[in-house]
């Protein structure tokens, strides 16, 4: 049947809302998703219903002619959550009368939500990024439900971020609705992306201007389809400027309606009405939305410190302005306020004859007090961050002073340079130890990552450091370490050596570092000790001597214990392997052979998924989330630190910061003993890999196995189960831009927390590309329901073990994993020399489905086992004790 021109978009609660080419912009409540509102998020995840439906009448009273209605979020059953919340609504009149907007990246909350909606709603949303054939079944039932349908511009390739990609996605999803699902055109309703401008980025500035044409071309080429979207996005550049935030949604409003925009998401207390936008504010607001000057958003940024809104107005104890240079200095740092830094480091530099005296004067006074705050248990790591960020900022404007003054070169207490090894790109503790270092008047010399030992001793030659610490994350980077302490014995160096790392322990440094050079060589646990360490290795030579000693004799008894072990012979340890039952593993078959690539997977998606409590581990905030936010020690730090990682992951994520990749593979496969062969068709005809693990040796109890992971995947003469899994994710790329920002600004702060989230993210990508392989891809749990608690302690059935883990502890077979998935080509990440990701914010491993499959820990494994594994990898016995020497017994 023929589209008639004129046909409306009916949707409807308890009464019918009829949208004409007549009608006036529709608005759509935001506030009932968890994502959008804070309190609405608190009162869902306290379970308090009954005041959460205040907040959707508020909606509907302020104006709301549809509610949105999201509740996605990690720490929530959000299907539990829909179904309750939409089911209350319908017992409520005066917010049923208006039709529901059921918004969810999940499928299964969205069907739930059409189940219980009443009248005819709309579905928020679907897309093409996962094909053609799931768009069509979703539309399909969407379609069954009587519902209208939210499309994203958002294909296999990613989210259309320019005029060209936007109506690309929109006209071929169009077609496929209209003439292959035969969807009513008039219930089509896209959403062509509605991006941050003034982020900064020149990529940036068309934002605006690509969304009006994509909606004006769409309205004139695909017959009756509607437009919407989220409109406060556009304004993320401005968070906490409500003025300039209103202004900007009305004024995008004005330009998006007048290009046929029908509907969108907003806060209508949000939206200033246009024509009493102040004249001057609305020209420098429409300069940076219709990109009418390569200075707009400079401009607006200026302008904007002269307007303020509600957010602005609150009352802040400015009484420490009214306090001395010195003592203001002083609070400033232990505060962390950069506002007022180069105003007061001026004044002192007045007081002082010579720019110097201000960083030795009230600028280490005020770090002295840091540093005495901290190491006391007064402050706490975020906050040691944040002074540095001030310090930074403060020494960074006196530099032209000092240059001027020729004192540039003037030393600190004692220098001393940190590096990440060879071969390992992980810097996060590196950078944190360096900043605590910084805070206790050190002066640090950082080399980055991946820095050969050449390197590292010729910067601590020219740059005359006093101390010299290594960090290092993987395996490999402990023979490094070794080789640095080797390197500095032959070249005749007497300084520090400290080792660190989360590889790293005192054992190892005792045993195989020390022994290597003369000089003092100390395992740091975590940058709270860095200080002290230092201190006394600087200033006490009875420290240095004790520690030799103590290094000494743990060294002794470790050897002495390691000498009366003895391992079973390989073949007594294959022979008591575990027997894993075969038969009745149909459903162990996947659902696809072969391999998936997942181009710039939406972050939003990915945020669910995060395990917040190694996040506090790294900023040496200790316990579990989110019992820790109301800890009575460090709660309230807690509680700012991930209000302030959830602000600019909410930036990072608006603003397309950062990009997420993933490949997997599922793969035919049969194992033999400790080898698994790996297969491109269910013919095994077309061997693809040899993957090659190891097995437990030592000697065991009663009715416990030695086990190899290889025992996971059956063997030819099963009938079942001969598959294996692989992936590859990162999070990471892009990182290099977005600390490169922080860096010209000295944001110590955000840079690490940049690559804290960045690491989150990564291992919350991997837990959500596992979810979606046991109940999609592979699908051999389809029915599995668990929350994110239940993710985390993976109260789910399969593993996925990474090499140069506990159960595969060789680095090398990544390599292997590497080319069968070509995960360099369909994500990006590349691998070192030793076998460490960059990104660094990536992860990768293997998938093994069978429900006995359990992580273990290989452990120590004897000569006959390793001259087994380097014959049928190819390799020579040495290479192999090289990349296993942790896991030697001998």
């Amino acid at each position: 049947m023929a589209f008639k021109k004129n046909t409306p978009l009916v949707l409807s609660g308890l009464e019918p809302l009829v949208i004409t080419p007549e009608s006036n912009f529709v608005n759509v409540g935001e506030r009932t998703n968890v994502t959008g509102s804070k309190k609405f998020l608190r009162l869902i995840k306290e379970e308090n219903f009954e005041e959460a439906l205040s907040v959707a009448r508020e909606q509907v009273e302020n104006g709301a002619q549809i509610i949105d209605v999201n509740m996605d979020e990690g720490l929530i059953d959000g299907k539990a959550a829909m179904v309750l919340f939409l089911n209350l609504i319908a017992s409520e009149p005066d917010i049923s009368r208006v039709p529901i907007m059921i918004d969810s990246s999940k499928w299964e909350i969205i069907e739930a939500g059409l189940k219980c909606v009443q009248g005819k709603g709309v579905v928020n949303s679907i897309s093409l990024k996962s094909g053609e054939e799931e768009f069509v079944y979703q539309a399909t039932q969407i379609k069954r439900y009587g519902a209208a349908v939210i499309v994203m511009a958002f294909d296999e390739d990613g989210q259309a971020d320019n005029y060209d990609r936007r109506i690309e996605i929109c006209e071929r999803a169009y077609r496929i609705l209209v003439d292959q699902v035969k969807f009513a055109p008039q219930d089509i309703i896209f959403d062509p992306n509605i991006f941050p401008v003034a982020t900064g980025m020149d990529e940036h500035r068309n934002n605006a201007v690509d969304f009006f044409n994509a909606t004006k071309w769409i309205k004139e080429n695909l017959p009756g389809a509607k437009i919407s979207g989220g409109v406060s996005n556009v304004s993320f550049s401005f968070r906490g400027n409500n003025a300039v935030r209103e202004a900007m949604h009305s004024a995008f409003l004005y330009h998006a309606i007048k290009n046929g925009m029908d509907m969108g998401i907003v806060n209508p207390a949000m939206l200033e009405v246009y024509d009493e936008i102040p004249k001057d504010l609305l020209e420098h607001v429409e300069d940076v939305l219709l990109n009418r000057r390569d200075d707009a958003t400079e401009r607006l940024l200026d302008f904007a410190q002269t307007v303020t809104g509600s957010a602005k107005q609150r009352v802040v104890d400015d009484s420490w302005r009214e306090e001395k240079v010195e003592d203001r200095l002083s609070h400033a740092l232990v505060k962390g306020i950069t506002e007022h830094i180069d105003d007061d480091t001026e004044e002192a530099r007045k007081n002082f004859d010579q720019p110097l005296e201000v960083i030795e004067g009230p600028l280490m006074n005020g770090m002295n007090t840091v540093g005495d705050l901290f190491g006391s248990g007064k402050m706490f790591l975020p906050q040691v961050v944040k002074s540095a960020r001030v310090m930074k900022k403060a020494v960074s404007y006196l530099l032209p002073y000092l240059e001027a003054a020729k004192q540039a070169g003037a030393r600190s207490q004692s220098k001393i340079l940190l590096a990440t090894v060879k071969g390992d790109v992980h810097d996060i503790g590196k950078n944190i130890v360096g900043v605590v270092l910084a805070c206790n008047n050190y002066k640090i010399v950082d080399l980055g990552v991946m820095v050969p030992a050449d390197k590292i001793l010729q910067a601590a030659k020219e740059q005359d450091v006093d101390i010299i610490g290594l960090s290092g994350l993987i395996t490999p980077s402990l023979d490094e370490m070794v080789y640095v302490a080797k390197e500095m014995e032959r070249e005749g160096f007497k300084i520090p050596l400290l080792i660190g790392g989360a590889t790293t322990s005192r054992i190892h440094t005792a045993v195989k570092v020390d022994p290597e050079y003369s000089g003092p060589v100390l395992h740091v646990h975590d940058a709270s000790r860095s200080v002290p360490v230092a201190g006394e290795l600087l200033k006490n030579d009875t420290f240095f001597t004790s520690i030799k000693e103590e290094y000494k004799t743990l060294r002794e008894n470790y050897l002495a214990k390691r000498e009366v072990k003895a391992l079973p012979p390989i073949e007594k340890a294959i022979a008591n392997k575990q027997v894993v039952d075969w038969s009745n593993q149909e459903r162990l078959t996947p659902n696809f052979i072969g391999t998936k690539v997942f181009e710039n997977y939406p972050l939003k998606e990915i945020r669910s998924f995060i395990d917040w409590s190694p996040f506090f581990n790294t900023w040496m905030l200790k316990g579990k989330y989110p019992k820790i936010l109301k800890d009575e020690v460090v709660g309230e730090e807690a509680t700012k630190l991930f209000e302030e990682a959830n602000t600019l992951l909410d930036d990072i994520i608006s603003e397309n910061s950062l990009t997420a990749k993933a490949v997997i593979g599922i793969y035919p496969a049969e194992s033999k003993n400790e080898m698994i062969d790996v297969f491109g068709d269910e013919a095994k005809q077309n061997k693809q890999a040899t993957l090659h693990f190891l097995r437990q040796q030592n000697k065991k109890g009663e009715g416990r196995f030695n086990n190899s992971l290889a025992d996971y995947v059956a063997p030819t003469s099963a009938q079942n189960g001969g598959f294996i899994g692989g992936f590859a994710v990162t999070t990471g790329l892009g990182i290099e831009k977005l600390i490169e920002k922080f860096e010209k600004d000295h944001d110590d702060y955000h840079i690490i927390m940049v690559k804290a989230l960045a690491d989150r993210l990564a291992e919350a990508f991997a837990e959500l590309m596992h979810t979606k392989v046991r109940k999609e891809l592979w699908g051999y749990a389809p029915e599995e329901k668990l929350d994110n608690d239940s993710l985390i302690n993976e109260s789910y059935q399969g593993i996925r073990p990474a090499p140069g883990y506990p159960a595969c502890p060789d680095h090398t077979e990544k390599r292997t994993l590497f080319d069968l998935l070509e995960v360099e080509k369909n994500t990006g990440i590349e691998l070192t020399e030793s076998f460490a990701m960059y990104p660094a914010a990536s992860v990768s491993g293997f998938y093994f489905a069978h429900p006995d499959a359990r992580y273990f820990g290989v452990g120590k494994i004897g000569k006959d086992q390793v001259e087994a594994y380097a014959k049928r990898k190819g390799i020579n016995l040495e290479e192999a004790e090289k990349w296993l020497k942790p896991n030697l017994n001998y």
